[in-house]
């Protein structure tokens, strides 16, 4: 005997309201024993470099804040932006995060037209980590002893002041370009494949000024051969508290910072984001994690994981602009 339609309707009416309960439930039964197993965190660069020594503080913070394990794993690539792949490829259960930064997350993609991915879509904010100020340095022996110098020189000979950068493109570079612009000078870029290059030429004359990440630079900063002139950051570096900031030497409101966040894939539960945002934040509070992380040359800052979606998807319409008007094309 057939069933009566209405009958069918009901069980069907009925069938749909479970699994829209079971799914509304979902990421609150998996943000309930979360987590349960190691945390993968892509780290966008090779071993070694700020990232992943960044990476590897937090690894080890939350290892002995909250007994977690997380396993760093480099995706090196293209600008970091291979890695960044690597994390929008991932299910979105909290188990593989990235450590992005402005380089790749808000620049890159303007620089590599070919990117399957967008950052405001694909990955969803989970903790902003820190910043850093980029270092504008000379060498020891250097006829500049302060950025009044390199700006004077700079305008009676448009174009002959060099300066060094990790190369074309890097947010480091174009905190240069804006400088020249907000200081309306004429300077000459170098770019080179990586910090150290750049730095190994300044030191040896090759070229007159280094703009540089705080921590490539502090080795040679600390042994005297390297003389920083003024950072670029709003607020003074901690590790550097005797150097102005390009603000304080005349160009009001100029901040060009490189900040540090965690991300996920998009559709990563909320419940799981909130986790992960208290436990960052709360081990960020801790002295021991910011002496750390001040030691190389960033400066710890907490976030709610909306203010990072913001800032990201402030400094990726921003930053537009910026790359277009910098000409910058990859090497």
């Amino acid at each position: 005997m057939m069933r009566p339609l209405r009958s069918c309707a009901a069980a069907l009416a009925c069938a749909l309201a479970l699994a829209a309960t079971a799914r509304a439930q979902a990421p609150a039964a998996a943000a309930a024993g979360y987590p349960d197993r190691p945390i993968r965190l892509i780290v966008p660069f090779p071993p070694g470099g700020g990232t992943d020594i960044l990476a590897r503080l937090l690894a080890t913070g939350l290892a002995g804040q909250a007994h977690w394990t997380v396993v760093a794993d480099n995706k090196a690539g293209a600008g970091g932006t291979i890695g960044i792949g690597e994390a929008v490829k991932a299910a979105p259960t909290g188990y593989d995060l990235v450590l992005g930064q402005k380089d790749n997350l808000v620049i890159g993609p303007w620089l590599y037209k070919n990117l399957s991915w967008n950052p405001t879509q694909d990955l969803v904010a989970v903790a902003h980590v820190a910043y850093t100020p980029v270092l504008i340095a000379t060498s020891a022996n250097s006829r500049f002893k302060t950025l009044a110098d390199v700006l004077a020189a700079a305008r009676a000979a448009p174009g002959t002041i060099t300066y060094g950068s990790p190369g074309n493109g890097t947010s480091i570079h174009l905190a240069g370009d804006l400088f020249e612009k907000a200081a309306g000078i004429e300077l000459s870029h170098i770019p080179y494949k990586g910090s150290n290059p750049a730095l190994m030429d300044t030191l040896a004359g090759n070229v007159h000024l280094l703009l540089s990440s705080v921590p490539s630079a502090m080795g040679q900063i600390k042994a005297g051969k390297l003389r920083p002139l003024a950072v670029t950051s709003a607020r003074r570096s901690t590790s550097l508290p005797e150097v102005p900031t390009v603000a304080e030497s005349g160009f009001k409101d100029f901040d060009v910072s490189t900040w540090y966040g965690l991300f996920a894939p998009a559709g990563t539960p909320a419940q799981v984001i909130g986790i992960l945002n208290t436990e960052v934040n709360k081990l960020l509070a801790t002295a021991d994690i910011r002496a750390a992380i001040q030691a190389q040359g960033a400066e710890p800052e907490a976030m709610s994981a909306a203010q990072l979606g913001a800032l990201l998807r402030t400094d990726y319409a921003r930053w537009k602009g910026i790359v277009q008007a910098s000409g910058a094309k990859i090497d």
